[in-house]
């Protein structure tokens, strides 16, 4: 086995903050469902446009394994673990965690795509 390559310091250096709405768990109460708020968890991570250039009419749709992304879709690159399916905020957007690619054998890094999902309410 290889040895990891660690980018812990190089992503809390260089990272910017995101805020992760982490799912809490649900309960019965009195017989009725009730859901608590999402929690909000500060994280730490790279994150990058997946396109570069102009905003061209080719440029504008990619296909990747995942399916289609535009121009609004990031990369996220953290050492945090984000579960798929979990709402992000960054610079007054929503995003959702669409994809994660497994590195972990060689490297403390987990990517991820971040779907873009609109703006936020308090923006």
């Amino acid at each position: 086995m290889p040895k990891k390559m660690l980018f812990a310091d190089v992503i809390s250096q260089n990272g910017v903050p995101f805020i992760a709405l982490v799912a809490t768990k649900g309960s019965y109460i009195k017989g009725k469902w009730v859901q608590p708020p999402q929690r909000e968890v500060e994280m730490i991570g790279i994150i990058l446009p997946i396109v570069a250039g102009s905003k061209s009419i080719g440029e504008e749709l990619r296909f990747v394994e995942s399916g289609v992304y535009t121009l609004k879709e990031k990369k996220l690159l953290t050492t945090e673990h984000i579960d798929i399916g979990t709402k992000a905020k960054y610079k007054g957007e929503i995003y959702t965690i669409q994809a994660f690619k497994d590195f972990t054998d060689y490297t403390d890094v987990n990517v991820y795509l971040m779907r873009w999902e609109g703006v936020t309410k308090d923006a």
